[in-house]
C-alpha cells in the first residue's frame, strides 16, 4: 500500500515537473518510513486511513484511465468506457467493490455528503440527461472530477466550477463503509 503511496508522490511530481526531485525524494522516503514506526492509532482513524488509502488506489486505477475513448455501454478499457461503465471498472480493480450498473443506481448506496464536504474518492454525480443523477464520476480533491463524459470525448479530468457541470451536479455519495466491506469479504 505504502508502495503505492510513493509512486503516486512520484508521478504527481513528474507531472508538476517539479525542480528539486532529490529533495522531493528523500521527503517522501522520510514520510514512508516514518509512518512504519508510528503507534497504532484508534479503530475509527484505522478505517479513516483505510479509506483514504483506498481512495488513493482508486484516483490512481482512474488516473491511469484517461484517453480511453467514451463508448456508450462500454464496461472495460478495450471497449471504452461509459461514465458508469467507468466508475464500476475503476472500484472493482482498485477496491475489489462491485457496484450497480447505472448511474441513478450507483446513487442509491453509500453515504450522502455535501458539497462542502467532498474528499478525494467520492462519486459526484450530474443530471445529464434532464434526469437527475445520470452522469457520474469520481472527485478528485479541489473541484475537480474524472469521467468518461460522452461520445466523441475521452476519459478525462474536468472542473465542477465549470458552467456546465456547476448547473448540473446533483449529489455525491461515499463509498467508505462498502469498501469496507468488500475488503473485509476479500479476506
Amino acid at each position: 500500500m505504502k508502495l503505492h503511496i510513493l509512486f503516486f508522490i512520484i508521478s504527481i511530481n513528474f507531472c508538476l515537473n517539479a525542480s528539486a526531485d532529490q529533495s522531493f525524494l528523500e521527503n517522501a522516503a522520510s514520510i514512508n518510513s516514518t509512518s512504519e514506526n508510528e503507534p497504532q492509532e484508534t479503530a475509527h482513524s484505522d478505517k479513516a486511513n483505510n479509506w483514504q488509502a483506498r481512495a488513493q488506489e482508486v484516483l490512481m486505477s482512474a488516473l491511469s484511465l484517461t484517453g480511453i475513448q467514451y463508448k456508450y455501454g462500454g464496461k472495460t478499457p478495450e471497449t471504452g468506457f461509459d461514465c458508469s461503465g467507468f466508475v464500476r471498472y475503476v472500484f472493482s480493480q482498485a477496491t475489489n467493490l462491485t457496484l450497480p450498473p447505472t448511474a441513478r443506481a450507483i446513487a442509491q448506496i453509500g453515504k450522502t455528503v455535501k458539497k462542502e464536504e467532498l474528499q478525494p474518492g467520492d462519486l459526484v454525480f450530474f443530471n445529464t440527461l434532464k434526469s437527475a443523477f445520470s452522469h457520474v464520476g469520481i472527485y478528485m480533491g479541489d473541484n475537480k472530477f474524472i469521467h468518461a463524459p460522452s461520445s466523441g470525448k475521452t476519459v478525462r479530468v474536468e472542473s465542477m466550477k465549470d458552467g456546465y457541470w456547476a448547473k448540473r451536479f446533483n449529489g455525491a455519495q461515499r463509498l467508505d463503509k462498502e469498501v469496507e466491506k468488500s475488503a473485509a469479504n476479500a479476506n
